[in-house]
């Protein structure tokens, strides 16, 4: 194991560039540990270690995957959100809980925990549906990133249309959330909701509007048209 993630590392670090590295840091207000590498080239360098592990025991991957999280390189974090939807097969209910566990240990900013959510909790709500109502419970949780994770795992199926009720559900117990990057991860899974269903997220917006942080609600009226965004928007 120890092998792979050298050669993974150096791979990293002779593919990391000044400019990306100072660049990368805007777009976050906490401190960002990373090695400036493009996403592009990250997914390649992810493409060509998963050859060498992909016939490992689900269980050795995972180790894997907690070693790169150790590292606390947003870039190898990349790796693991890579990863790990290829597994989905693989997937077992009680799985979840390393989830929860790895979300609380190791994710520190929202790059890491949308690449975590979208695809790799996505999928494993849709393998197991009875795993929403433990998902829905992380939005009670002290930590924000399980708050944040509760809403932007329902990113894919929002799309799709499906789970309305539960991402309503899980808006209203964000709803007055004081963190930002909590607010913007309901409002984002609200705007995809609004794909297909815009008339049911704007009657739920309206509803809430007085009560619904600004930057939640921008997000959520985004792919609506001008004159809804303008009723969204008006104060009472």
């Amino acid at each position: 194991m120890n092998n792979i993630i050298q050669r993974i590392r150096a791979d990293l670090e002779n593919s990391a560039d000044d400019s990306i590295k100072k660049s990368f840091q805007r777009f976050f207000k906490e401190e960002v540990k990373c090695y400036g590498v493009k996403t592009g080239l990250v997914g390649k360098i992810a493409n060509k270690y998963w050859k060498e592990v992909k016939t490992l025991e689900k269980k050795d991957i995972f180790k894997f995957c907690e070693e790169l999280y150790m590292s606390d390189f947003t870039e190898e974090a990349f790796i693991v959100s890579s990863w790990r939807p290829k597994l989905a097969d693989k997937f077992e209910p009680g799985d979840l809980k390393t989830f929860e566990s790895w979300i609380e240990k190791f994710i520190n900013n929202w790059a890491k925990c949308d690449g975590f959510c979208n695809h790799s909790v996505g999928s494993f709500i849709e393998k197991f549906p009875e795993s929403l109502k433990e998902v829905k419970n992380w939005t009670k949780s002290k930590n924000g990133w399980l708050k944040r994770a509760a809403a932007v795992s329902l990113i894919i199926p929002a799309k799709k249309g499906e789970y309305l009720a539960d991402i309503f559900e899980i808006a209203d117990d964000l709803l007055q959330d004081d963190d930002d990057l909590v607010q913007k991860g309901y409002g984002w899974l609200l705007k995809e909701a609004s794909r297909l269903n815009q008339r049911e997220v704007f009657n739920y917006v309206v509803r809430n509007k007085r009560i619904m942080p600004r930057t939640a609600l921008r997000y959520a009226i985004e792919l609506m048209p001008k004159e809804l965004r303008a009723e969204a928007m008006k104060r009472d």
